[in-house]
């Protein structure tokens, strides 16, 4: 890092914070991204992707760790005292098991049905780049306080690799942790924030209905099983939405229903799969015992044996308040008060809701979109992609937020 970039001047003629990101670093940053999109692996497979991260934070003079689970790792910038609480800086570096269709971009996934397309390679890329910034830093006698790099495998594997993560430890020490999510709504040079609720909890549900069947013209004679199934659609979202404060935002919704194989003959099995998402959190702690017993109900209703497997998600990730101060206050003092809006709660899910469950925290919304583009490519689209100048923002973003952890 150049000497030049130690104290810089920001556009109210007042001394900046150190850290600015070096034009140098900032290419690299680049193309280390683009690298990853070209090379994309899922959940738990990121072997590849772990080892590029560790590489380059190895040349940097840094002691990464990789994850006992086999993928991902750990890297600290100073030692932790046993006192003084480290900051965490945490990002996704999983893929989607979806084709990339950008038929004419450069670095467009060179892996057949898998491609980057929530941006967990900017995410890792901003990580990376804030870590090299700070190790810098911290050699100068800059940094307040330790930081701790995470880089977590399986973001996109229900209920997340996040738990297997602080399973393996990374919290010991950790007082605070940050995270940033590509948002294709929000402009480049900006960030979305909010305080409380910014993403909801998806958890996933699959059940089978099963009764004796039988011809159709003696439904009397049988489980109808395909209007049992039917009931179960229309009437398990409607009573679980009455039986909860409206305000949670408890969703039964589905995705799939498969029954029968012929016309004149009521099956002897149903299968239904879907999703149960909600706005608040305590309502999503109280979500599997009001749906499974909807389901039952409904389900005995039509003398039909139920079968429910209710998979756990992740809850809602709820922004502490004072993290979110300190990265409003740090995208602030970079780029100025204008390049913060707030955000709506998401409908999606994001396992980053795990680690605060055990330590307060916050995520920004990082705009990827450049300024006047109103395509429109949204997540988990084969034709995702960014701004990449919103690579740059995130790691000042995180640069900023280190230097003033502490006195916010």
């Amino acid at each position: 890092m150049s000497p030049e970039s130690e104290v810089e001047v920001d556009h109210t003629g007042e001394a900046a914070l150190p850290g600015t990101l070096p034009e140098a670093l900032r290419a690299e940053l680049v193309e280390f991204r683009r690298d990853l999109h070209m090379h994309p692996e899922l959940g738990n497979q990121e072997f590849r992707t772990t080892a590029a991260i560790k590489a380059r934070l190895e040349k940097a003079g840094l002691q990464p760790r990789v994850l006992a689970i086999g993928t991902g790792l750990i890297c600290d910038i100073g030692e932790w005292d046993g006192e003084q609480p480290m900051l965490a800086l945490r990002a996704d570096i999983d893929a989607l098991p979806i084709p990339d269709t950008k038929s004419e971009c450069p670095y467009r996934s060179t892996v057949p049905d898998r491609a980057h397309a929530c941006g967990h390679d900017v995410h890792t890329a901003v990580v990376l780049g804030a870590g090299l910034v700070l190790a810098e830093l911290h050699k100068r006698g800059q940094l307040p306080r330790p930081v701790r790099l995470i880089f977590q495998p399986a973001e996109e594997v229900l209920p997340g690799g996040a738990a297997d993560v602080i399973e393996c430890g990374v919290l010991e020490g950790v007082g605070r942790i940050l995270a940033v999510h590509c948002d294709p709504k929000v402009d480049a040079g900006k960030i979305g924030l909010r305080q409380g609720a910014i993403t909801s909890a998806c958890d996933r549900l699959e059940i089978a209905l099963d009764g004796p069947g039988g011809h159709t013209a003696r439904p009397h004679l049988t489980t109808d099983l395909v209007t049992a199934a039917a009931r179960v659609v229309t009437d398990v979202p409607a009573l679980v939405a009455r039986r909860t404060d409206a305000r949670s935002g408890l969703a039964v919704t589905w995705g799939r229903i498969e029954s029968g194989h012929a016309p004149n003959v009521i099956p002897q099995h149903a299968e239904l799969s879907g999703t149960v998402r909600c706005l608040d959190l305590d309502a999503w702690r109280q979500a599997p015992d009001l749906v499974v017993a909807a389901i039952d109900e409904v389900a005995n209703l039509h003398r039909a044996k139920s079968e429910i497997n209710y998979v756990r998600g992740v809850p809602p990730v709820v922004n502490d308040p004072a993290a979110t101060e300190l990265l409003r206050a740090a995208m602030t003092a970079r780029l100025g008060a204008d390049s913060v809006e707030g955000t709506e709660q998401s409908l999606g899910g994001e396992d980053f809701s795990w680690y605060l469950e055990h330590v307060p925290g916050a995520m920004a919304r990082l705009g990827v979109r450049t300024p006047g583009d109103r395509i429109g490519r949204d997540l988990h689209q084969g034709d995702f992609d960014v701004d990449e100048s919103a690579i740059t923002v995130g790691v000042e973003l995180f640069t900023a937020a280190a230097l003033l952890d502490g006195a916010v």
